[in-house]
């Protein structure tokens, strides 16, 4: 898979930057811009959810503790509307807690970049995000109307709406990130792989660009949704010193 955008995709793409602080904005957005990014800013939480409905943009680069509206609320409040359901977000904060990692994803965070970063990082950071919602853009205008479902024994997925259930269950609703990786499980059932092969094969990662623990926390957030027990994994288990491996048929 190919790391590089042509500049005629990369001036194609914008970014939503909402933080308070003005320094680092401008930082940030001066090296985007370098890029060819069209960049959107924010000084808070409530002008952002605002510009984002403005704007539409393809990324959206969010901080947590702001005035008005902290990132979790913005968003929470952009993943319960469908013309946002999809679209990539990236936490970027000073707040490196793991309770507040996992808050992130929770509320429907793709990544999170701890402050101080690196602007290659971010970078890095940026182009897979915007690769993967490419990808997925093209994904879905090959899918014929009769695949709009994976099934894998008892789990169906619908390629459409990001839901899974189970059996004749309720359907859940799957962030952007959680859909990805079930997908990827469902469409490879009994191979095992390591965080590092779904960093890479799922979301578009360039080789050690990414949080080793970011594919942890996602698949806790999955089991969470999916597993009767989710300390008693059935369907997505793990392989000590291997990974992980989706097998459908539960005993």
């Amino acid at each position: 898979m190919t790391c590089a955008y042509t500049e005629e995709e990369m001036q194609s793409h914008s970014i939503l930057l909402i933080d308070d602080h003005y320094q680092l904005v401008q930082g940030i957005r001066n090296s985007l811009q370098e890029d060819g990014y069209e960049i959107i800013v924010a000084a808070n939480g409530l002008d952002g959810l605002k510009a984002a409905r403005r704007h539409r943009p393809d990324l959206i680069v969010l901080d947590i503790n702001m005035p008005l509206m902290d990132g979790l609320e913005v968003c929470n409040r952009l993943r319960a509307d469908n013309q946002f359901r999809k679209v990539p977000i990236l936490f970027l904060t000073s707040r490196n807690s793991v309770e507040d990692r996992v808050r992130g994803l929770d509320n429907g965070a793709d990544d999170y970049l701890a402050k101080p970063f690196n602007t290659a990082e971010l970078k890095a950071r940026v182009r897979a995000l915007l690769r993967r919602t490419q990808d997925a853009f093209e994904e879905s205008e090959d899918q014929s109307i009769e695949m709009t479902r994976l099934r894998v024994g008892p789990l169906t997925l619908d390629l459409k709406a990001c839901w899974v259930k189970i059996e004749d269950g309720e359907a859940v609703q799957l962030t952007p990130a959680e859909f990805e990786l079930l997908q990827y499980l469902m469409s490879h059932p009994n191979q095992t792989f390591s965080g590092e092969d779904l960093l890479e094969n799922v979301w578009a990662y360039e080789p050690g660009t990414a949080d080793q623990s970011l594919a942890r926390w996602h698949i806790r957030n999955l089991r969470a949704k999916i597993e009767p027990n989710p300390t008693k994994p059935v369907f997505i288990r793990t392989i000590p010193r291997h990974g992980y491996i989706l097998s459908p048929e539960v005993n």
